[in-house]
Order: structure tokens, then C-alpha cells, then sequence
């Protein structure tokens, strides 16, 4: 029974316990007890699987909904994945059991079977990310057993499934006896859970529930004559319970009503005591007919929706590891936080709603709607009363109008019939539109009713949240801590007075309501463990944001979106008059879409990224109908790149061997190359770039080495700790942080993350690499490190993480930051095409600041000769050591001068341009390559129309990885990767060219290099003869760096006529 009372809702959101978050509101009266349940519904296209993440982050439990037919596919998989994540309970709704029956034509044996299939293959899903859990819990309780050697020390042998047979994960699993999968057909309107059937077949055999639930699905039969349930016999051809008492009475409805058998269907809806109407029985449409009687025989909501109030958590069992997963952002671990956040996690555990307990919000997304359908501009529907009294009143008017047009006066009918009519219509209507303003609200103006309004979607974890309440908005860098430090204990100040804290703002919760599919309806306040929307937040809140009453309470973790945001396109209006508008309507959908990326470019572009083509074509379309509502110019596809370099081929071109011939050839190339670079800058053999400051005064050797796939991976997974150990360090160097303050947790992550390293940085190339990195870029987390081997200045990332901070490093800090910025400024954007630089060690190997410090030594000399002070030589020895020591911005800043500036500006300008100069020399003199981003593609095709799947990804440079067939169907599963570059239209291409029966899903995997040289041309006879004397055939790395060269405005080495020889005359074309 769904009801839609809104004061009954009210009533029942105070009851937490019967609350299912799993967006259309339902009342459920459930047997003796009513339930709430908020049924948010998210899309299944991989390219919106942020709303996936959104929607998941506020509930406590999911629906995975399967296909019959189709199986698992790479969606569920990610959306199991996500629920996990987020530890939220799934049940499991297998769909579509119809086509099995209509399209397929199983038997029902045919069919148990294949439901079994599909099960095990989810069920292993589920293995897998179990598996992976317990093991990584055991590896961190080896990790501290290591830091802690008192724990029990005996002989261990190690075995990997140690941990997986103590935990229990028989709650984990989907199976109909537990009641968490029920088996349904929507377009029919029927589903079941196998509780259903064993309810009636117990009254009807006699055996009793519990047994008949245990046996209903599984290799179970009955034997009619022992009257005892018994395992399944196959060679006796024996039929299990599922099949015999559930699947054939499906089957045989099916075929009764499919084959018009009028007979047969009555007496099977007289058997069921059912009643059809006489309209359903008589009609033509078969489908019409299975839906009159199943919806009423098995009603697909009554099995959902009972699974659901039965087997999905409440609010109030939200699991402790849950809430400190959600209260760790980043690297953080629930025991660093401060203790007073801390406590928080009680409040959160116990869902209360006490004046006392802090109010706990998390707002997951904003979403638009039209100002128009918000309840106070909506029109207040009239009385029976105001009906009657405006029916009476224009039917008085109508009559004087009739009285009036049949007594006036003849002699002067314009005047009379003028002042009449004015009576009517110039006063009377007065009154009805004064009526009409007191029984709606004030009316919304005409700018204001073309805006988009914007409301938080959000969930209440503790405490009431109550209408015009006052609250802190916690954005996601907030740290609790800092407030903490900022104000005493116990603090009592009007929330206006506190000091500000960056990333905490304060704001009234203006407007709450209760979310009704489409509609929205006002609240005074909203108990805990409710999903609600909240209005007036859009000036404080851009996509997610926590808020709560007590600012001890930390942000929460941010969403954990499966879809990465890759293609990228600039956008400008058809009209420059408009610009105002596109900015205004790129802030309201970067607000509304929680996935979308937009930002300004140095060249001033206005650029948009999204997760693939299809979110790409609907936040164009929502661009110019909702949020800006102009004409729009958008330009190709942005392809981002990266550039990395690789070790010298062994063959080449021709896969020769490189012998002496080719090696005379090489130099003789690299010997070109060189020339390119600028006089002054020395080039050794092994590619070691030593250049000089433009003063003269400081003199760098730097060297580039491609760095191992394995470490790159690395570095990657690990730029949120790289961002907190760079944070950590910089306020060491500030004074603010003494190393006891890192948590101890934190500080094993970073040394597990320094262990990796030294694991894959082997040999004697590497040896004493890791303690030596002293930066990683770009941005300084990305996947490239810069090395300093220079014996004159030691210094290394992880110098300030275990308290030693060295004299000489505080010494040269300056320059340091230096050498450091030009390091940054060059991975940033590499020389091939201006795109960020992925997987390159730069090695500083000698940095020579000798004449610096004499200059700085010979000025202070002159400058105390200047002053005519009269010290004695052992003093002036000891002060100029002193002086050394000092930081020299320091030094120069004491004597009021700008540091050491001279014609070619200040000095760590130098540094930094010779710096990023050094090192992408350093690039262009090893072999460079082109990196592109690859999508992993998922295509489900017939056995028919592979081929031409084959031939649309050879055609667009994909690369098959595996192919195999689903058991039972005709079906393929390929599993390809393709460049991103080549993706656009692909999916279309796709389906045209097999008419629909292939749709492939693209989801961002990683970073490739491309084979090919861009510079490459030939030097051998052997590459001569293959490839010809100009070689122009299509070189896949230099038409993609040419195509950004292009758009970047750089310069692009090609031809502008070619074959000039070639001319054509006007009378005859040759």
C-alpha cells in the first residue's frame, strides 16, 4: 500500500529505524509495520556513474539489477565495486526472466540453469573484492607486528588464504534462501522471492517453511512417495524444486496465454483465485493478458519492496567502519584525528535526534530545477468556497453586462456603453486580481523565472535539521584541526565572532524539503537518517560539502567517482556579445554536475571535460536550454597527451639489428641534433646537459632517465600521500609542525610508499636514488622525480618527515626553491608539444654555486670597507661564516637591496629558466615519445557480426585483448583498448556498422606510449629502400603532436605545397 500523504510521511521520518535509503518517495505499509523508503534511481550508462557515486553515498543499502539475458556485464561490475566502496548492503534483482521464456525459448530446466550461471558469476565478483579486503587488512596487522616486535614471535608459515577461512562472508553472497535475490519480469509486472513460494507450498505438502526455504533453490527434488525433500539424482533425470514448483507454473501460464489456449488460462486463473477483468481477457495483445493476471498473482512491487524492509539496513545500523571510513579524507586514519572529532563518531552510530546531539549533513550533489516548481512560487490551489464565491461573481457580471447592452440609450451609445462597460472590467476584475495575490504567494519576477534554482541533495546522518537553523559548511579541504588550534576548548562565542578558518563557512539552512519524484514539498525539519533537499545553499556549497553544527567534525571523504573526466573541448558563443552569459552558464553547470570539469586556459579558451562523449553531448545541451540559453560554438575534441622518453631501440625501423653501419648513421643524426641545441650549452656522450646562469654565477648538470612502468604506476596511485607529505614538509620548513604532530600511521604509509620505491628502483643505475629525490612534479605529486646527486647541497623529501632537517639545507633553501620551480615549470609542459612530461627522472648531478658565493662574499667585503668599520680579521673571518649560513634572500633582504639583481634580473629567476632549459635539453637528446590516454573497451557482439566489430577497431588503432563466449547465448564478451584520440564517433560507428546487434562501453584506463618515433627519418639503405627517400608515410606519433603543435600555435615542420612540380593548367586538368 503506497501512500502519498505528506503528513504521514512526516510522522513516519521521526521512526529512523523503518527508514530504507535505497527518487520517489513510497510509503510502505508492510504487514504490521510501516517503512519509509527513499528509492533514489541513478542512470546505467557508464558515463554517468558519478550520479551512481552521488546517489550511493547517501544510502544504506542498493538494488543491483541484473539482466536475464545478458548476465553480468562491466557496469555491474563497477556499480558492485561502488557499493562496496562505500560498504553499503546490495540485494540483487534479476530482471527480464520473460525473455527467457519468449525470445530464447528455454526450458525451465534451461533456465534454472542459466539463473545458477549468473549468480556464481556475481557471487565471484563479490569473492574477489572480499578477497582482496582481508588480505589487505592482514598485510597492514604484518606491518605492525613488524613495528612492534614485542607481539608474539614463533615459527610462521606463510599461507596466502590465512585470514580468508576465519572471516565469516556468508552474509556477503547473493542466494535466494537467504532472501537478498528475487526474480522478476517489470514489462509483465510480476517478481518473486522464493519465501513467496514457500509460504504456500508448505500449507499445501505439509513441510515446513524453514525446510521448504533452504531447499527451494538448489539441486533439491521431492520424493513424493517418502514425502522427503532429497538431494537432485541428474542421472535419474530428476527435476529440482525450483524447476518443478516455481519455473513450470511460470512456463506453463506463459504457453497457455502465448498459444490463445482460452481454456487452459481460465482454469489456471480460477486455480489462482484470481479475477480478470472482462477487457484484459478479450483483448488481441497476449502481453496485456500475462500482465492482468501476474501483476495480481505476483506482484512485482510486494517482492521488492518486502526484500527490501526486510533484508536493507535502517540508519541506525550503519556500521563503525563505515563511519570512520567516511571521516578520513586523503592519507588521514580515524586514530590521528583530534579526539573531540573523534567522539563525533558516537553521534554518528547513534543516529540520534536530541537538541543535544551535533547536526551531521552531507550534501552529495546540487541539482537545478526551475524557480517555478519550487512549493512557495507555486500557486496555492483554491477552496470549494473561493471556487463557488468566483463562480458567483463572474456570473453577476455577466448579467449587469446583459442588463447594461439591452436598457441604454439610443441618442449616445459610445459614451453609455463606454462607461458602462468599464465598470465591469475596470473595477471588478481589480478585487479578483487582489484575490488572486492573497492566495498565491508573491509572484515570481520575470528574471527570476527564467533562473535555475539550485537545491542540495543531501542526508541527515545526526541530530534534527531544523528550518533557519544556523550551521558551519565544512568544503573538503577543511581540517579540524586547524580550527582547533585556532580556539580554546570549550568555546561559547556567537558563530559570528569566531576567527576565520579557511574552508569552513557559516550559513541558515533557508529551505528543506521532502523530495517527491519530480515534486518538492516544504519541511519545517527533517529527523535523522533522512534524504532531503535543501535549499539557499548555492552561494556556499559547488558540488559536495559537509555540514555540521560542531567544527570539530572533519569533511567527509570525497565521492569516489568510477569515471575519470577525459575529453575535453573549448567553447565560445556564436555571438562575443554573449560571453557574459556562457561564463554565468558554465558556473551553474559545473555546480549542477558533479563529474564535470570546466576551466579557463592560458591561451583564454573556456574549456570543458567530461567523462566520454555521451555526458559530453548532454552538458552541451543542458549548456545552451537551461543554464546559458545561447547559440554555441564548440570546437573539436581536446586530446590530452603526455610526453615521456624511452631507452635507445635495439632495432630499427626495418627490425635490423643495429650494427656499425647504423650506428655511423645514428651519430651522424644525433650530430644534426645537437646543432639544434644553442652554443654554451655542453652535451656529453650519455646525454649529461651542463649550462651556465646567464650571469655566469651558477652552473647546472642535469641528466633525463625514463623511469620503470612499475614506478610510474606508483607514484600515480600515490599522489594523495605525495600531497600530504608535501604539505607536512612545507610547514616544517615554516616552523608551524614539529615531526612528533605526524601520525604515526601516516608516517608507515610513507615509509611502505619509500619501500615500493627501493623494491623497483634496483641496480647500479638507481642505487641511492630514492633517499636522493627531492621533488616530484608536476604540481609536485605527479608521476616524474627530480634527483639531486650534487655533493655540494644535500636535500630529499624525506628530510622533514623524520625530524632532521639539516644547517646547510635551510642554507640553500632559497636556491633550492629554485632549482625546484624550473624542475616543475619543465614537467608541466615538455618540448615535443607543451603537454605535461609522465615517467621521467631528471638527475641533478652537479650544481656549482663557487662564483656565487664568492661574488656574495666579495660584496659584503666591499660593503663593510664602505661603512669604514674597523673590526679586527678573525671577527670579519667569523662574521662572514655567519653570513654564509643565512639563507641569502635573508642576507640581501638586511641590507635592503633586492637580491643580487643585475641586468639579467634576480638571481632565482635565473635559476628557475635554467633550470626548466636544462631539462627538457636533457629530453630532446634521448629517444622522445608521445603518451596517449587508452580507454578500455567492453563490447558485447553476436557471433555474426564480430567480424565487422574487428574491422571498425583496426580501422581506429584498438587492440583486441581477450574474446570469449557467454555460455549459453550466441554472445561475445571482446575486451579491447583504444586511444581516446581515436574514440570520437566510435560507438556510432559501431552500431551502424553491425545494425545495433554491438554497443560497446568506454571507460578511461591509463597512460600508452606509442611506438612510433615523431622525429624519426631514415638513415640506412635497408629504411631507404622500405620506406622510400622522404618516408612520408603516416607516422601515427607525429600526426598526433603536430594536430596539438597546431592548436597550441606552435611551430608545425611540414610542407605547405607539395609537389610544387605538379601544376594544372586552366583548359586541361593533368
Amino acid at each position: 500500500m503506497v501512500l502519498n500523504s505528506l503528513d504521514k510521511m512526516i510522522q513516519l521520518q521521526k521512526n529512523t529505524a523503518n527508514i530504507r535509503n535505497i527518487c520517489v518517495l513510497a510509503h510502505v505499509d508492510h504487514g504490521d509495520k510501516e517503512y519509509l523508503i527513499n528509492l533514489i534511481d541513478s542512470p546505467g550508462h557508464v558515463d554517468f556513474s558519478s550520479e551512481v557515486s552521488t546517489a550511493v553515498r547517501i544510502c544504506d543499502g542498493c538494488i543491483i539489477v541484473v539482466d536475464a539475458v545478458e548476465g553480468v556485464c562491466p557496469q555491474t561490475q563497477a556499480v558492485l565495486r561502488q557499493a562496496w566502496l562505500e560498504n553499503i548492503r546490495p540485494v540483487l534483482v534479476i530482471n527480464k526472466i520473460d525473455r527467457l521464456i519468449v525470445e530464447l525459448k528455454f526450458t525451465p530446466q534451461e533456465a534454472y540453469s542459466h539463473l545458477k550461471n549468473i549468480l556464481e558469476q556475481i557471487n565471484a565478483l563479490t569473492g574477489t573484492l572480499f578477497t582482496s579486503k582481508v588480505l589487505e587488512e592482514r598485510a597492514e596487522r604484518e606491518a605492525e607486528s613488524q613495528v612492534n616486535p614485542n607481539s608474539e614471535q614463533g615459527e610462521q608459515v606463510y599461507d596466502w588464504s590465512t585470514g580468508l577461512e576465519d572471516t565469516d562472508d556468508s552474509h556477503l553472497y547473493f542466494s535466494p534462501d537467504q532472501g537478498n535475490v528475487v526474480f522478476t519480469s517489470a514489462i509483465d509486472g510480476w517478481g518473486f522471492g522464493i519465501e513467496h513460494f514457500a509460504k504456500i507450498y508448505s500449507q499445501k505438502t505439509g513441510i515446513r517453511k524453514e525446510v521448504l526455504l533452504k531447499t527451494l533453490w538448489g539441486d533439491y527434488y521431492i520424493n513424493t512417495k517418502a514425502k522427503k525433500i532429497m538431494k537432485v539424482d541428474q542421472a535419474k533425470g530428476k527435476k529440482p524444486l525450483f524447476v518443478q514448483l516455481i519455473l513450470e507454473n511460470i512456463w506453463s501460464l506463459y504457453d497457455a496465454v502465448l498459444k490463445k489456449d482460452k481454456e487452459k488460462t481460465d482454469k489456471i486463473v480460477t486455480s489462482l483465485g484470481l479475477k480478470i477483468g472482462a477487457r484484459e481477457a478479450r483483448h488481441s495483445d497476449p502481453k496485456v493478458q500475462i500482465n492482468a493476471i501476474c501483476s495480481q498473482w505476483l506482484p512485482i512491487s510486494q517482492a521488492v519492496l518486502a526484500m527490501v524492509c526486510q533484508k536493507l539496513p535502517s540508519p541506525l545500523d550503519i556500521t563503525a567502519e563505515r563511519v570512520e571510513k567516511l571521516m578520513c579524507a586523503g592519507s588521514q586514519t580515524f586514530d590521528s584525528l583530534p579526539p573531540e572529532t573523534q567522539a563525533l563518531k558516537a553521534a554518528f552510530m547513534k543516529c540520534g535526534s536530541e537538541d543535544t546531539a551535533p547536526v551531521i549533513i552531507f550534501v552529495s550533489k546540487m541539482f537545478a530545477v526551475d524557480a517555478k516548481a519550487l512549493p512557495q512560487n507555486k500557486p496555492r490551489p483554491l477552496t470549494q468556497e473561493e471556487i463557488a464565491e468566483r463562480r458567483e461573481r463572474a456570473r453577476r457580471r455577466h448579467a449587469e453586462k446583459l442588463a447594461a447592452a439591452q436598457g441604454q440609450a439610443p441618442v449616445e451609445p459610445t459614451q453609455d456603453a463606454g462607461a458602462l462597460e468599464m465598470s465591469p472590467q475596470g473595477e471588478e476584475p481589480k478585487g479578483d486580481e487582489q484575490g488572486v495575490e492573497s492566495e498565491t504567494p508573491k509572484p515570481v519576477s520575470p528574471e527570476g523565472s527564467e533562473q535555475e534554482s539550485f537545491i542540495a541533495f543531501a542526508r541527515v546522518f545526526s541530530g534534527v535539521a531544523r528550518k533557519g537553523k544556523r550551521i558551519f559548511v565544512l568544503g573538503p579541504k577543511y581540517s579540524p584541526l586547524e580550527f582547533l588550534q585556532q580556539v580554546p576548548l570549550g568555546f561559547s562565542a556567537p558563530l559570528e565572532d569566531l576567527p576565520p578558518v579557511p574552508h569552513m563557512a557559516c550559513c541558515t539552512l533557508e529551505n528543506l524539503y521532502l523530495l517527491m519524484g519530480r515534486e518538492l514539498e516544504d519541511l519545517k525539519e527533517v529527523p535523522p537518517g533522512n534524504v532531503l533537499g535543501i535549499g539557499g545553499l548555492q552561494d556556499f556549497v559547488l558540488k559536495s560539502a559537509t555540514l555540521c553544527t560542531s567544527p570539530s567534525c572533519p569533511p567527509f571523504i570525497s565521492l569516489n567517482f568510477e569515471a575519470t573526466p577525459i575529453v575535453r573541448v573549448a567553447i565560445e558563443p556564436k555571438h562575443p556579445s554573449e560571453m557574459p552569459q556562457l561564463v554565468k552558464g558554465m558556473k551553474l553547470l559545473n555546480q549542477a554536475d558533479p563529474c564535470v570539469q570546466v576551466f579557463i586556459q592560458e591561451t583564454g579558451e573556456h574549456v570543458l571535460v567530461t567523462a566520454g562523449e555521451v555526458h559530453l553531448q548532454r552538458c552541451l545541451d543542458d549548456l545552451k536550454e537551461r543554464f546559458a540559453k545561447i547559440e554555441i560554438s564548440v570546437s573539436e575534441p581536446i586530446i590530452p597527451f603526455r610526453e615521456t622518453i624511452t631507452k635507445p631501440p635495439k632495432v630499427d625501423m626495418v627490425n635490423e639489428e643495429i650494427g656499425k653501419q647504423q650506428k655511423v648513421a645514428v651519430i651522424h643524426q644525433t650530430k644534426e641534433d645537437q646543432s639544434k641545441i644553442p652554443e654554451g650549452i655542453q652535451v656529453d656522450s650519455d646525454g649529461l646537459i651542463t649550462m651556465t646562469t646567464p650571469n655566469k654565477l651558477a652552473t647546472l648538470s642535469v641528466r633525463a632517465l625514463p623511469l620503470p612502468e612499475e614506478v610510474t604506476q606508483i607514484l600515480e596511485e600515490s599522489s594523495d600521500l605525495i600531497r600530504s607529505m608535501e604539505q607536512l614538509t612545507s610547514s616544517l620548513n615554516e616552523g608551524k609542525n614539529n615531526p612528533q604532530m605526524i601520525h604515526q600511521k601516516t608516517q608507515e604509509k610513507i615509509w611502505e610508499f619509500k619501500g615500493k620505491l627501493e623494491h623497483h628502483l634496483t641496480g647500479r643505475k638507481w642505487r641511492n636514488t630514492v633517499d636522493q629525490i627531492w621533488s616530484f612534479g608536476p604540481r609536485k605529486c605527479g608521476p616524474n622525480i627530480l634527483v639531486n646527486k650534487s655533493e655540494d647541497f644535500h636535500n630529499s623529501v624525506w628530510t622533514g618527515l623524520d625530524g632532521k632537517a639539516s644547517k646547510e639545507a635551510s642554507r640553500y633553501r632559497d636556491l633550492g626553491n629554485s632549482i625546484v620551480s624550473g624542475f616543475q615549470l619543465a614537467t608541466l609542459s615538455g618540448p615535443m608539444c607543451e603537454e605535461p612530461l609522465m615517467g621521467v627522472c631528471f638527475v641533478l648531478e652537479k650544481w656549482d654555486l663557487s662564483k656565487f658565493e664568492e661574488q656574495t662574499a666579495s660584496d659584503l667585503v666591499k660593503e663593510r670597507q664602505g661603512e669604514g668599520d674597523t673590526r679586527s680579521g678573525g671577527d670579519e673571518q667569523q662574521e662572514l661564516q655567519d653570513y654564509g649560513s643565512e639563507p641569502f634572500e635573508k642576507r640581501a633582504s638586511q641590507r635592503g637591496e633586492s637580491p643580487l639583481t643585475d641586468c639579467y634580473g634576480p638571481f632565482s629567476g635565473q635559476l628557475i629558466a635554467t633550470m626548466k632549459e636544462a631539462c627538457r635539453y636533457a629530453l630532446q637528446v634521448k629517444p622522445q615519445r608521445l603518451m596517449a590516454a587508452m580507454y578500455t573497451c567492453d563490447i558485447m557482439a553476436t557471433s555474426d557480426v564480430l567480424g565487422r566489430v574487428y574491422a571498425v577497431l583496426s580501422k581506429r588503432e584498438g587492440r583486441v585483448l581477450q574474446e570469449e563466449m557467454k555460455e549459453g547465448t550466441d554472445m561475445f564478451i571482446i575486451k579491447a583498448v583504444l586511444p581516446v584520440a581515436e574514440s570520437f564517433g566510435f560507438a556510432d560507428e559501431i552500431r551502424k556498422r553491425t545494425s545495433g546487434l554491438a554497443s560497446p562501453q568506454l571507460v578511461f584506463s591509463h597512460w600508452e606510449i606509442i611506438p612510433s618515433d615523431p622525429f624519426w627519418v631514415p638513415t640506412t639503405e635497408e629504411e631507404y629502400l622500405h620506406f622510400g627517400e622522404k618516408a612520408d608515410s603516416e607516422n601515427q606519433a607525429r600526426k598526433y603532436m603536430n594536430a596539438v603543435r597546431k592548436r597550441k600555435g606552435l611551430y608545425v615542420e611540414e610542407k605547405i605545397v607539395e609537389h610544387a612540380e605538379k601544376q594544372r593548367t586552366l583548359s586541361k586538368n593533368k
